[in-house]
C-alpha cells in the first residue's frame, strides 16, 4: 500500500491557519502579525482567541517587520503574515537589516507564493522570493508542499530559534503528506525509491513529482522522489546518496529557475558528485494572468515536463 495518497484537496494557507491556531494554544510566547489580510491568511482563529497577542498592522509592510523584530527583544515569538510578494520584495531591507543581520527570532510567513496566485494577475505573483531569502545569511527557507505539512512547519518553526521564511499557497492542492509525518527542518522525506533518476521537488511541485513517478514506472523507468521542505539548510546528505545510486537528478519548483531550489542542487553536485540535472522551473519570466491550471500547464510546472525532464536527464547520463 502506497504511504503518499491523496487524502482530499486543501489549501496550504488553511494549513498554517491550523497551525497558528495550535501555536496559540500551547505557546504564550506567539504572536502573529498581519497586514490587513486576516482571512487570506488565515489568522480568524487565532484572533478571536487571542486577541491579546494579534496585531492587525494594516497594509503596512515594513512596519510590521519592525514591530515583529522588536517583540523579539521581549522574548515573544512574532509570525508574520501577508502575500509573498510583499512579505519579501516590497519588504527586503527591513528583513535584511531588521531580522537577518540582527539574528532576530522572525518567522516571516508568506501565502498565495508563485505562479498558483493565479487571477490576481502577475504583479501579485512572484517567482523570485526563495532566492531573496535563501541568500540572507541565517535565514531558513521553507517551503511546503500540502496542508498537513504546512501545518507541522508552521508548529515546528515556534521551537526553531532564528529568522526563517515560510512559503506556502494559495489554491487548494492535494493533502497527501501523513498528519503525523515529523517534520525535521533541514531533512528532506524520501517520498519513492527508485534507481535510475532522481527528482527533487518542492512546494506545489511535490505532488507533480509523485504523480511523473508513477507514469515513468508505467514505461519501465524507476524514479525516486524527494520532498525538500527546507531549502535552506539544504539537506545535502540526503540529495548524494540519492543521485550516487541514480546518475542524474531533475529539480523541480514553483518558482523562477535563476535563484531556486535547482540553483542549491547544482551547487551541492559541483562541489561533490557532478551528473546530469534537468530544470522544471519558470524559464526567467513574470507569470500573467489565469486560473492556477491554467498557468502551472502554460509555464511547464506539471508533471508532463517532469517526465520530460527525466527521460533527458536519463539520455545525458553516460
Amino acid at each position: 500500500m502506497k504511504k503518499y495518497i491523496n487524502q482530499g484537496s486543501k489549501d496550504t494557507r488553511s494549513g498554517f491557519g491550523a497551525g497558528m491556531t495550535e501555536l496559540g494554544q500551547k505557546n504564550e510566547n506567539v504572536v502573529a502579525l498581519c497586514a490587513d489580510l486576516i482571512g487570506s491568511l488565515k489568522f480568524d482563529d487565532f484572533k478571536k482567541n487571542h486577541p491579546e497577542r494579534f496585531f492587525q498592522i494594516g497594509i503596512a509592510e515594513a512596519n510590521m517587520i519592525g514591530i515583529a523584530a522588536g517583540l523579539t527583544i521581549g522574548g515573544k515569538i512574532p509570525f508574520t503574515g501577508t502575500f509573498a510578494n510583499f512579505s519579501t520584495g516590497r519588504v527586503y531591507d527591513q528583513i535584511r537589516q531588521s531580522v537577518a543581520y540582527s539574528d532576530k527570532n522572525v518567522k516571516i510567513c508568506a501565502s498565495h507564493a508563485g505562479l498558483t496566485l493565479g487571477e490576481d494577475g502577475a504583479t501579485h505573483q512572484i517567482l523570485e522570493d526563495i532566492g531573496l531569502m535563501k541568500m540572507l545569511p541565517g535565514m531558513t527557507v521553507i517551503n511546503t508542499c500540502d496542508y498537513n505539512q504546512t501545518k507541522a512547519a508552521t508548529i515546528a518553526l515556534a521551537d526553531h530559534h532564528g529568522p526563517a521564511y515560510l512559503r506556502f499557497g494559495r489554491p487548494v492542492v492535494p493533502n497527501f503528506m501523513p498528519a503525523d509525518e515529523p517534520f525535521v527542518i533541514g531533512k528532506a522525506i524520501m517520498l519513492n525509491e527508485g534507481t535510475d533518476v532522481t527528482i527533487i521537488a518542492t512546494g506545489h511541485l511535490v505532488w507533480e513529482a509523485l504523480v511523473a513517478a508513477e507514469a515513468l514506472e508505467a514505461k519501465g523507468i524507476s524514479a525516486e522522489v524527494i520532498n525538500i521542505h527546507t531549502i535552506k539548510p539544504l539537506d545535502e546528505e540526503a540529495i548524494l546518496k540519492s543521485v550516487k545510486k541514480t546518475g542524474c537528478v531533475v529539480t523541480a519548483e514553483e518558482h523562477n529557475i535563476i535563484g531556486g531550489l535547482g540553483e542549491s542542487v547544482s551547487r551541492t553536485l559541483i562541489q561533490n558528485n557532478l551528473v546530469p540535472q534537468e530544470f522544471v522551473a519558470v524559464n526567467d519570466s513574470f507569470g500573467e494572468s489565469g486560473t492556477p491550471a491554467q498557468l502551472m500547464e502554460k509555464y511547464g510546472l506539471n508533471a508532463d515536463s517532469i517526465i520530460k525532464a527525466a527521460e533527458k536527464a536519463i539520455a545525458r547520463k553516460n
